[in-house]
């Protein structure tokens, strides 16, 4: 029986990118990467490809390869270069490979749940990747558990210390079980029966698989080595180890890669539905969504931005570095000069140290300082990409006029959050959304800006280039394109609570919590 190897190094913690560290903003989605390669370094393929998709995840990294006999997986805690160094990508030979970068969607951020998942079946093992967030976790766990039962495999006396108690494991667990078909029958038999975002990379001992399900929520995109294939997140991935890039993985594709090439199949007619905040925060600026670079789409929405909210200003200025193509848009729209008035530290918060309370008083000073010489009696605007719950904004333009501004005139690159996301984004719970109890004049207010403006979503989604009813707009509508269940089985902490049951040790309690409520929230 193959076997699995996974390592640990160090202790747990959370990881934040936030300007504030003490203020989350939007979380990012997963990143997933996968490799079929033959006679290439697949592991160190997939280290590369992580680390290009890292802006997804923060909290854990893994990789799993395969040299045919056995799947081999090492993961931990921390960035992707904390995680690996040469000596560990050394060990890690095959010719298949998976690797995944997290922040945690649904489980607690710990070693348990980071991934990729690996799971024993009866013919081998199975490892799997997940980016998203699924909406019928309750209902696969109970499978999980009612197939365990079945086969006579539970034992209701033995539990693990530390179970992993996120949606991933559900899927891992019921992939493995495929007594009278291959993983591949299987797949095209549970796939229909969940529910949610997700783009799924996963492999067995010979086999590299993807899947995205059927609105297309999260990106998922296929690329061609000379001597293989690799799937990715997104298609900067694909550029940072030298693959051609193909096209998407459709909404509702299996994709199946092995010695006998690709092989497509659909398990579910596609009903698009693309996350509309991936081209506003998300993705990468050089990567290429919906046949756009994202960064043209970004510049195309502050072009609009400044038509929709002009200013009488002297300077427009981003919020590094997710403003930037923003604000670059607005002053070639308005004429105003474009300048950089903050200076940021991009190590700040990617750290398991936590600020001192003497240094926390300092704010967003962690990662950003303000040039004096820049700003000194200038009106300015300032570009963001989104306003959350508004504390950021407000120690930024505090900060702005200490250094001598006029005055500061924000603008933002997206509609206002109103909506949690419960399809792979942590954004903050409705009742913590700013724009869920306040007018725009009265969050300017509470920001002390002179003037706000937020981009239209009709001018946000005519600037993607995607119809409207083709993108998932619900942060900023409310309208959730995939059904979402009663609140108690909602939540990132869904399989948390106290546990009447274990199966294999996978925490199947029905229980919520996190931002279970969050809709019915004030």
């Amino acid at each position: 029986m193959p076997q699995s190897s996974s390592t640990r190094k160090g202790g747990d913690g959370r990881l934040t990118t936030a300007i504030d560290p003490q203020d989350q903003g939007p979380q990012d989605a997963c990143g997933v990467f996968g490799v079929w390669a033959p006679g290439e370094d697949v592991a160190k393929l997939t280290y590369f490809g992580l680390y290009a998709l890292q802006h997804r995840g923060q909290e854990s990294a893994g990789i799993a390869v395969s040299n045919g006999r056995q799947i081999l997986v090492y993961k931990d805690m921390g960035l992707v270069s904390q995680v690996f160094d040469e000596s560990t990508l050394e060990a890690l030979k095959g010719y298949l490979a998976i690797g995944h970068s997290r922040y945690s969607t649904t489980g607690a951020s710990t070693w348990h749940n980071a991934q990729p998942t690996f799971h024993p079946t009866a013919g081998g093992s199975i490892a799997l990747a997940h980016n998203g967030n699924l909406t019928n976790t309750a209902d696969l766990a109970a499978m999980v558990q009612d197939l365990s039962a079945l086969d006579g495999e539970l034992d209701l006396q033995m539990r693990r210390p530390e179970a992993a108690t996120n949606d991933t494991s559900v899927v891992t667990a019921l992939l493995a079980h495929h007594p009278d078909s291959t993983v591949e029958e299987k797949a095209m038999e549970l796939l229909p029966q969940v529910r949610g975002a997700y783009s799924f990379v996963w492999m067995d001992e010979n086999t590299l698989y993807a899947a995205r399900d059927p609105q297309g929520i999260r990106p998922l995109v296929l690329g061609r080595l000379e001597r293989g294939w690799v799937v990715a997140s997104e298609t900067a991935a694909l550029d940072i180890v030298g693959a051609s890039y193909i096209r998407e993985v459709e909404p509702g594709e299996l994709v199946a890669i092995d010695e006998d090439g690709l092989r497509s199949r659909r398990f579910a007619e596609a009903a698009p539905k693309h996350c509309l905040f991936e081209f506003v925060y998300l993705a990468r600026p050089d990567t290429m969504m919906n046949d756009k670079r994202v960064h043209s789409v970004r510049v195309e929405i502050g072009r609009r931005l400044a038509r929709e909210f002009p200013a009488d200003a002297d300077l427009v200025m981003p919020v590094p570095e997710s403003g930037t193509p923003a604000a670059i848009g607005y002053a070639e729209e308005s004429g105003i000069p474009y300048g950089t008035g903050l200076v940021k530290n991009s190590y700040v918060g990617r750290t398991f140290i936590q600020p001192s309370q003497t240094i926390r008083q300092l704010g967003i000073r962690l990662k950003l300082n303000p040039l004096r010489d820049v700003i000194e009696g200038k009106r300015l605007v300032v570009v963001d990409d989104s306003i959350v719950r508004g504390n950021t904004q407000r120690a930024l333009v505090r900060m702005l006029r200490e250094a001598g501004a006029r005055e500061v005139h924000v603008r933002i690159s997206s509609p206002p959050v109103k909506w949690p996301c419960f399809y792979g984004i942590d954004f903050a719970t409705r009742a913590e959304l700013i724009a869920n109890g306040l007018e725009t004049d009265e969050i300017r207010r509470s920001i002390d800006a002179d003037s706000l403006g937020y981009i239209s979503l009709e001018q946000l989604v005519e600037a993607t280039t995607v119809p409207m009813d083709d993108l998932c707009r619900a942060c900023f509508d409310g309208v959730y394109p995939v059904a979402l269940p009663e609140a108690e089985r909602l939540g990132k902490h869904l399989l948390e609570t106290p546990l009447p049951i274990d199966v294999d040790g996978l925490a199947t309690s029905l229980a919520g919590g996190g931002a279970a409520d969050a809709l019915d929230r004030p």
